[in-house]
């Protein structure tokens, strides 16, 4: 080989040396190394965070005991599934988990969409950037600074209920009052999630063709007219994945926010699965039946994504696999 050939092996692999001796596959990682290094950092995040930990499903088909392990426990089978599902809470902590989700999907998920067209109309760059930039605020605020904004502007004395007087003359027990709780939930849910939200409906709508909507306003379209049979058409298949996403996690709800608000007065409404398994096992150490009930959790939100899933692909064509 001569001195030229080795020189520019050399600038292909980045490898000093007998560059075709090596298989390609190797060549390839040499490379691209620095994406290699980059991408090295997430994987070890998933394998360390959320791959591994799924060891420790095994405990909840055995009556863990925490000094002899899992490997040294007894298995019990299903009894903690049984369990669960003949507890007369069982019914209770699924239709207050799906009731809060069905709420929360009916008003929150289309309201990024709304919103994401609305920034697509506006034809002020400047001010357009500005509603981006205070609807995506809301995002960057941890749950545990929204909680507390709620309860100072919800409380007796709060901002809210000083209005109320203004027009009642009475204040109203907003976090009290148990018919309250899950508008309280969806609301503040959808004000903080909205603007972070609509960025993929806007990312899909750069995507629009443009001479569809001068071709459609030279035929007399009006706004609303374009809205409704270019840009909805044209984004369908995001919201079609968006909307597969969503109702995956129809049985999962983050205890957070719940624990954050709840009280004894809205226990009847605000329970679920989540603060269910918080209680039972960090609370009353009982591991293996909390983690048999995130396990039931999960795979009832599996089965819905799946079905989801294959309605979408027979109806519209359009599906995560």
């Amino acid at each position: 080989m001569s001195t030229l050939q080795q020189t520019q092996n050399q600038k292909k692999t980045g490898v000093p040396g007998k560059s075709k001796s090596m298989p390609k596959p190797v060549r390839e990682i040499i490379r691209c190394k620095y994406l290699y290094l980059i991408f090295l950092i997430p994987f070890v995040y998933y394998i360390l965070f959320q791959y591994w930990p799924m060891y420790g499903i095994l405990i909840s088909f055995q009556d863990y005991n925490v000094v002899k392990g899992i490997l040294g426990s007894p298995w019990v089978g299903l009894k903690h599934f049984e369990k669960f599902l003949l507890d007369p809470y069982f019914w209770k902590l699924v239709r207050n988990t799906l009731l809060i989700n069905i709420y929360s999907l009916l008003w929150g998920f289309p309201a990024p969409i709304i919103l994401a067209i609305l920034l697509n109309e506006l034809k002020n760059e400047k001010f357009k950037k500005v509603i981006q930039n205070i609807s995506y605020l809301p995002h960057f605020i941890s749950t545990v600074v929204v909680c507390g904004m709620l309860v100072n502007f919800l409380s007796s004395d709060g901002m809210i209920n000083q209005l109320v007087k203004v027009f009642t003359g009475t204040s109203i027990q907003f976090l009290m009052d148990p018919k309250y709780f899950r508008t309280i939930y969806v609301a503040s849910g959808i004000w903080q999630s909205v603007g972070w939200n609509s960025i993929i409906y806007l990312a899909a709508l750069t995507g629009v063709d443009a001479e569809m909507y001068e071709a459609a306003l030279i035929d007399g379209a009006n706004r609303w007219h374009r809205i409704w049979y270019i840009t909805l058409p044209s984004i369908a298949p995001t919201i079609s994945i968006m909307l597969i996403m969503n109702l995956g996690r129809l049985m999962n709800l983050g205890h957070e926010k719940i624990l954050l608000l709840y009280t004894g007065s809205t226990y009847e409404v605000a329970d679920v699965i989540s603060t269910y398994v918080y209680r039972r096992g960090l609370l009353g150490n009982d591991f293996s039946y909390a983690t048999a009930v995130g396990l039931f959790q999960a795979i009832v939100g599996v089965i819905l994504v799946t079905s989801a899933n294959q309605i979408s692909k027979k109806l519209g064509e359009t599906s995560l696999w």
